[in-house]
């Protein structure tokens, strides 16, 4: 019976304990519940922004050529060509700065000359521009504008065989740095339009080189001694320095999604010797995507440079003479790029 009598006891001092305990335990949920609520919120951290826009274009293909009075030389026919085009755009606030790359190399064979490859299109073209707006909603930039046109390697023209050794001579047209042209300007830049810039740059100075001694006074280098024979290759400078203005415009306009057409025109006069005569360099060129893999294209460029002495099969005379190529391609193209 006492047994009984304490196992009830025991039971109830258990109960009365826990019934006591409860409102402790509620209490701390409460509060841990309230502290939870209470504790600031961590917000997920926003992106790091990219103000850079990249761009790649790998071709190769078969193209026809046309050429006509093109001082460094070539031949009509059929080619194997290769090509890059690389874009690097950077834009932030008030500034941006725009880098393009574009390199072209083909070679042709022809049963005409058996047993040698030429070179049918060489092209390295580098311009870079850093422009700084006026105003945040101004379509006027202050600019420094840098561009540099060159080749990849030697190029001949007139072939002859040899009888014995059954090898071909030609004669020498340009080469690397044969010339080269560089630019640097300083002005301002106007684009009223995504698709639309004219660049004014009157404090232009411009280097030409010609580092093969034979072609200089074709590409009008001046004499390292006006007392020196003028019929000598050896007597002409490699390097010629120019300080004049330059004027850029440069257009691409979208057809529709597959078609596009790009075109830039660069004039410059040399403030130092007959600023009347213009250089001129006008690129055009017209691509149609015809898969995602497979394009169209239709290259031209003109170049007038008063300075630059062309022969004529026609008269045998050799004056200035406007030069001009047309490219026409199918290529299998590969393009890379990052999304801003």
């Amino acid at each position: 019976m006492k047994k009984t009598f304490a196992v009830i006891a025991l039971a109830l001092a258990a109960s009365a304990f826990a019934t006591a305990q409860e409102p402790t335990a509620q209490d701390a949920l409460a509060q841990a519940a309230q502290e939870i609520s209470e504790a600031p919120q961590q917000e997920a951290s926003a992106p790091k922004p990219n103000y850079w826009t990249n761009s790649v274009e790998i071709a190769v293909g078969i193209n026809q050529t046309q050429l006509s009075n093109w001082a460094a030389g070539g031949y009509n026919t059929i080619t194997l060509n290769s090509g890059l085009d690389a874009k690097a755009n950077y834009a932030k606030e008030l500034a941006s700065w725009t880098n393009r790359l574009q390199m072209q190399y083909g070679f042709l064979y022809s049963d005409e000359k058996i047993g040698l490859i030429q070179k049918n299109t060489d092209r390295l073209y580098l311009e870079s521009k850093f422009a700084y707006k006026t105003g945040s909603d101004s379509k006027w930039s202050y600019s420094a504008t840098f561009d540099a046109r060159t080749q990849f390697s030697d190029n001949y023209d007139s072939y002859v065989k040899d009888a014995v050794t059954k090898k071909w001579s030609g004669t020498l047209k340009s080469g690397f740095l044969a010339p080269a042209y560089i630019n640097l300007g300083l002005g301002m830049d106007w684009a009223p339009a995504p698709w639309f810039s004219l660049n004014v740059a009157p404090l232009t100075g411009s280097v030409v080189i010609v580092q093969i001694d034979t072609l200089r006074k074709n590409y009008g280098m001046e004499l390292k001694d006006e007392t020196l024979d003028a019929a000598l290759c050896a007597n002409y400078k490699s390097v010629k320095f120019q300080l004049g203005a330059q004027v850029k415009m440069g257009a691409k306009a979208k057809v529709n999604d597959n078609l596009s057409l790009e075109t830039q025109l660069v004039l410059f006069s040399n403030y130092l010797k007959n600023p009347q005569n213009l250089r001129v360099n006008w690129d055009n060129k017209i691509s149609w995507q015809l898969t995602k893999f497979f394009k169209f294209g239709l290259d031209t460029w003109l170049i007038y440079d008063p300075d630059v002495l062309i022969p004529s099969d026609k008269d045998g005379l050799t004056i200035q003479r406007v030069q001009f190529k047309e490219f026409l391609s199918f290529n299998f193209t590969w393009t890379f790029s990052n999304k801003k």
